[in-house]
């Protein structure tokens, strides 16, 4: 669940910003915007909300769970009095760079028994409705952290847990198992407060993980969902589970799946690994899909479900046996890999050493103009540097392996440090530095475009975020769901690299990769005739047409039954249906279209290419006409009189008559390729080519229309997609809408 980020107030930056600069002085132990009195803050507060630490280094003793919006006073206490005897330093700080969490509270308090105010410290806050994530920034402390859920005012006489149910679909067979897959819908409502989170875990022991979509399970065997629901004021409603089990739809498939296995890690000249050896095992099957994968350690180990890369840290020699089983049943031969692990010769029990420089082009102020450039060093005498990581704004740490560029404007915090070939890692330096807004800055070099809030893989959304990645490009960017993948067995393997090396990055953690990994198979990305390199922007579900945003006259309807839009016959008016998610460069855009107009008539129709956002343009009072002015229209009309531009014309540019690859009747889907490459538009009708257009050359308008700004007949090099409606009178319907950049 999502909150919206808040605006910060100009007063609380700055003070924030000196805090912060006085912490990384030395000047005092707290960098956290307000006033740190005990007194004061107590009586100027409406409410008290204290935590307490003490000897243990992974979770905080006591931590309020829910607040209400308004005035608070923030007590954090680690002293002799809360049961630390060791003189361990502790911290609270409220996270501000994860967009699931509110960030207008900047607080990051240190305290130990020996400080001046023997540990206890208090700030005045000001908290806003939703979630704050709060954590120790000590390195070694991950485990203390958690989640404060804050209300609107007048929500505290909600006592009453939500209530919840679950249900399973799907189609069954005589002995009451699920034919190929079940899906279960999770459902919960809370008259109170009203629902916060839902959250379900698969298995007796699976983790639990955020509900935002209904639950597919296809994994033959018999399944338990656990699910509970909070409500905003902090009422937990009690655990229940559903039951159910998975069958192997019928096939004639008898292969077993292909399996593998590699072994990595760091190895000494003999070959053997040094400290651990990682052992990934990997499973396709071109049948009913690969529904388990089982290893076991030793000849006589029993048999595990496999689920990430196991870890040996026992030194020894080693034998890692694995199996899979598809969905029909059919069990791989056991395979097995050997291997030895000793211990990693050293002695040093020293820490590396690491600096940090930063560069770039800096204005009065001493803020760096657009970007700065964050270089890290890091040396190690003994045993040598294994590692430099870095962590920016709080995030988690990522692996460092060249100068980082930071360019988004505001203020910021780097931390930075290394561990050596002994295991030594050194206390985390940190810095801090603004950047202003400047001229542009080059983008990153990724294999695609996708800065969608959450992972998609194909049509399939994960619901995790799509976090930036150490190289700036997203994880969408990195997954590559719209490259011409030649087997769906390639396909997830490419995925189970990048999930691999973001989990050894700390970008996404065990949950989130799991979900990611099972979007991948459930998309089918690969498989012959099913993705072909396309990714669909509507594949006739209400949830994909979601995805489409109107503007202007008319409307569209669904026709579930047939995966298809039709124009409306009573609301008139030309307007156009959008995919705002993203712009594209070259691309092949594929569709069906069908003439649905009543009478005797044609339908006038099109689709638009290559036009910017309509909502940049605000002085057009019409907003589908941002499409008319800056893109192309790739017209849609088999009439045979009237309007010159018939279906292929780019209109206003280029003419093609009826003809080509003949007018098909009204009533009967055509298929429409439009191929965009640089400034060369070709338009294909039923597989045949129609219309070959090179839009350079200085082509003038046939005729001019008065104020469209593209003078020369050039247009964008990127933009988004539409259809046009043009009234009730030219029905036209689409369906199976699909895309592949070039």
């Amino acid at each position: 669940m999502t909150t919206a980020r808040r605006r910060r107030r100009p007063g609380a930056f700055w003070t924030a910003l000196l805090a912060s600069l006085l912490m990384v002085l030395g000047l005092t132990s707290t960098a956290a915007y307000g006033r740190e009195d005990d007194t004061a803050a107590d009586a100027a507060a409406e409410q008290v909300l204290t935590w307490t630490a003490g000897d243990p280094i992974d979770r905080y003793l006591s931590f309020p769970k829910t607040a209400v919006a308004g005035k608070a006073t923030i007590v954090f206490e680690n002293s002799a009095a809360t049961g630390n005897t060791t003189s361990m330093p502790h911290t609270l700080t409220f996270s501000v760079s994860d967009p699931e969490f509110n960030d207008d509270v900047q607080l990051n308090i240190l305290a130990n028994p020996g400080d001046a105010q023997g540990g206890r410290h208090s700030v005045e806050v000001t908290l806003s409705p939703g979630r704050y994530f709060y954590h120790c920034t000590i390195p070694g402390h991950g485990q203390m952290q958690g989640i404060l859920t804050v209300t609107e005012g007048g929500g505290g006489d909600d006592t009453d847990a939500p209530q919840t149910s679950a249900k399973v679909d799907g189609d069954k067979n005589a002995e009451g198992a699920y034919i190929g897959q079940a899906t279960v819908t999770v459902a919960a409502t809370d008259t109170g407060s009203g629902v916060d989170t839902v959250e379900y875990a698969l298995g007796r022991d699976g983790p639990w993980q955020p509900y935002t979509a209904p639950v597919v399970v296809d994994e033959v065997g018999s399944h338990t969902l656990r699910y509970r629901a909070t409500d905003k004021a902090g009422n937990a409603a009690p655990e229940r589970s559903v039951d159910f089990a998975v069958a192997a739809p019928p096939t004639d498939d008898t292969t077993p799946p292909d399996t593998s296995a590699t072994v990595s890690g760091e190895r000494d000249a003999a070959g053997a690994y040094l400290g651990m050896a990682t052992v990934t095992v990997t499973a396709s099957d071109t049948g009913s899909g690969v529904n388990t994968i089982e290893y076991a350690l030793g000849a006589d180990g029993g048999w595990k479900p496999y689920t990430a890369p196991v870890m040996v840290h026992e030194v020894g020699e080693h034998t890692v046996r694995y199996r899979a089983t598809d969905r029909s049943g059919n069990t791989a031969a056991e395979k097995s890999v050997g291997f030895t692990v000793v211990e990693p010769p050293s002695q040093d029990r020293t820490a590396p050493e690491t600096s940090l420089k930063l560069e770039g082009d800096k204005n009065s102020d001493g803020a760096f103009i657009t970007s700065a450039r964050a270089a890290v060093s890091a040396t190690d005498d003994d045993s040598g540097v294994s590692k430099v990581e870095y962590s920016l704004d709080g995030g988690p740490y990522l692996a460092y392996t060249a100068p980082v560029i930071v360019d988004r404007v505001g203020h910021h915090t780097f931390a930075h440090r290394a561990t050596d070939k002994a295991g030594n890692t050194s206390e985390a330096r940190k810095a801090s530095f603004t950047v202003a807004r400047g001229g542009g800055v080059p983008a990153p070099n990724c294999a695609e475009f996708d800065e969608r809030h959450t992972v998609f893989v194909g049509t399939v959304d994960t619901g995790v975020p799509n976090r930036i990645t150490r190289n700036r490009c997203t994880v969408n960017e990195l997954i590559e769901d719209e490259k011409d993948w030649s087997s769906h067995a390639l396909f997830l393997k490419h995925v189970t690299a990048v999930l691999d090396r973001l989990l050894t990055d700390g970008v996404v953690d065990q949950r989130e990769r799991k979900a990611v990994d099972r979007a991948a198979r459930q998309s089918g990305i690969g498989r012959p005739g099913q993705s072909e390199g396309y990714t669909k922007l509507f594949d006739g579900t209400a949830a994909s047409l979601a995805r489409w945003q109107h503007v202007g006259g008319g409307a569209f309807g669904l026709n579930a039954a047939e995966g298809s839009i039709t124009s409306s016959t009573s609301v008139d008016g030309m307007g156009m249906l959008w995919f705002p998610a993203r712009a594209y460069g070259d691309f092949s855009l594929k569709l069906q279209w069908r003439d649905d107009a009543p009478g005797a008539g044609n339908a006038n129709g099109g689709v638009f290419v290559r036009f910017p956002k309509v909502h940049d343009h605000p002085e057009e009072s019409r907003p589908e006409w941002v499409a008319v002015k800056y893109g192309h229209e790739v017209q849609i009309n088999d009439r045979p009189d009237g309007d010159m531009y018939k279906t292929g014309s780019l209109y206003g540019f280029d003419r093609v008559g009826l003809g080509g690859a003949g007018v098909t009747p009204k009533g009967t889907w055509n298929d429409y390729e439009i191929r965009v490459v640089d400034q060369r538009y070709e338009v294909y009708r039923n597989g045949v080519l129609i219309n070959s257009f090179d839009n350079r050359g200085g082509q003038l308008f046939e005729p001019p229309r008065g104020d469209d700004p593209g003078t020369d007949g050039r247009r964008f090099a990127s933009g988004y997609i539409g259809l046009q409606v043009h009234g009730v009178s030219d029905v036209i319907s689409y369906r199976d809408i699909r895309i592949k950049e070039l």
